[in-house]
């Protein structure tokens, strides 16, 4: 067996009955956290050039690939398998000028035609509106920015948030604000969702999927009826 393999079948035992209870108990969303946590380690010893933790971070990384994996063949979705298939077959689809018979000069060529071939292929994700007011979100954000970037726009576009964000609420919390008070709140409110078992990234990132849906979704029957 190969290395992989071997944290496959490893991974696949954790879960497995007589397993590890904690290992047992984790699911997709539970594990966000530690995958936020084990990439920003990882960020940390490429920044220091720190090889020999940067192999140990990377290790750390993968567990975290095979882990979601394991999950999803118990739930019988798709497996470590097909995820290695998936991005293999993405690569050589989007590299024809080293897989094919394409020529391609420089970087900024590459990037260009990687974009084209992007933009051509099917996703699997939720269809993006190149009409909606939250095109431009970069998704990638953390939650905190997230957030932060789609009250703008919903400000900022004057876009139909009524009953779906509590302005009055806003309004109240904003009035004379200061810098440690809204520190203070923002650790408050951390902290207690570590006393409720609540992954605070995880959760404003959902309210910011439900804010983002419903404003769309409202902006669009609203465009719809002009």
């Amino acid at each position: 067996m190969s290395a992989i393999d071997d944290l496959i079948h490893t991974v696949a035992r954790l879960r497995g009955p007589g397993g590890c209870p904690w290992d047992i108990e984790q699911t997709h969303q539970s594990l966000c956290d530690c995958l936020v946590e084990e990439c920003a380690e990882l960020l940390d010893t490429i920044d220091r050039e720190d090889f020999e933790h940067m192999r140990e971070e990377l290790g750390d990384l993968l567990l975290q690939v095979v882990m979601h994996a394991q999950m999803a063949a118990e739930e019988k979705r798709f497996g470590f398998e097909e995820v290695a298939h998936d991005i293999n077959e993405k690569l050589v689809r989007r590299h024809p000028h080293v897989f094919g018979d394409m020529s391609l000069d420089d970087s900024e060529a590459v990037l260009a035609q990687w974009d084209k071939i992007k933009a051509a292929e099917k996703k699997n994700g939720p269809a993006i509106d190149e009409n909606g007011p939250f095109k431009h979100l970069p998704p990638m954000l953390p939650a905190l920015l997230y957030a932060r970037e789609l009250y703008k726009q919903i400000i900022k576009k004057e876009l139909p948030a009524e009953n779906v964000i509590d302005a009055e609420a806003i309004k109240d919390k904003s009035h004379g604000l200061t810098e440690k008070e809204a520190g203070h709140m923002l650790f408050t409110i951390v902290a207690a969702c570590r006393h409720a078992g609540i992954d605070p990234e995880s959760a404003l990132r959902r309210e910011c999927r439900r804010v983002q849906d419903e404003v769309s979704t409202r902006a669009s029957e609203e465009r719809q009826r002009t």
